[in-house]
């Protein structure tokens, strides 16, 4: 079952997977596909080009624009930012000029960061709060700052990672850490 509250605005055409919930004053238009078990805060804009997987949360504030795709667990926190053209000027109409973006499964989007199009953001990776991505990041990298550089590592479960060469979370997921990489073993 999927969960719409009045005030939603669901465009005829939108494909909506089941178990998902938009909540205030959301927007989806018509072309947008979306998963099963997502979850849209108040607020939420999805465009048509627009492709979100399962179990996405998208929290109160955000504009998913045209040429984004989020795959599978993605975490988008209030008010973070998408951008879909890299030059905009209002006199000057770009929108042949898209830049997708892609957000691989599982990476956190945190509050207020700013994801500039044409980026690819590996899984697992963590944005911080606040954080201007203007280039691709890798798996489960923890990046902060203006513009956005990489601290360290982030395991699945959300926990920063310690050290270099084999690296077991507390959780139990073990990884292989060297100077500019983090695999999963």
């Amino acid at each position: 079952m999927i969960t719409i509250h009045p005030t939603a605005i669901v465009d005829d055409g939108a494909t909506i997977g089941d178990g998902s919930r938009i909540w205030h004053w959301v927007h989806i238009c018509g072309g947008a596909q979306i998963g099963t078990g997502c979850s849209f805060g108040q607020n939420v804009f999805v465009g048509n080009d627009v492709a979100i997987g399962n179990n996405v949360k998208i929290q109160n504030n955000v504009s998913v624009y045209d040429a984004v795709r989020l795959e599978d667990d993605v975490f988008c926190g209030p008010s973070m930012v998408f951008t879909n053209v890299y030059n905009p000027r209002s006199a000057v109409n770009r929108k042949a000029e898209y830049r997708q973006t892609v957000v691989r499964r599982g990476a956190t989007l945190g509050a207020n960061c700013t994801i500039v199009c044409g980026v690819t953001i590996e899984e697992h990776a963590f944005v911080g709060a606040g954080a201007v991505i203007n280039k691709d990041v890798p798996a489960y990298a923890l990046m902060v700052g203006v513009p956005a550089r990489r601290i360290g590592w982030m395991c699945l479960c959300g926990t920063q990672l310690h050290g270099t060469g084999k690296v077991a979370c507390e959780c139990g997921e073990v990884y292989q850490i060297k100077d500019e990489s983090c695999i999963r073993e």
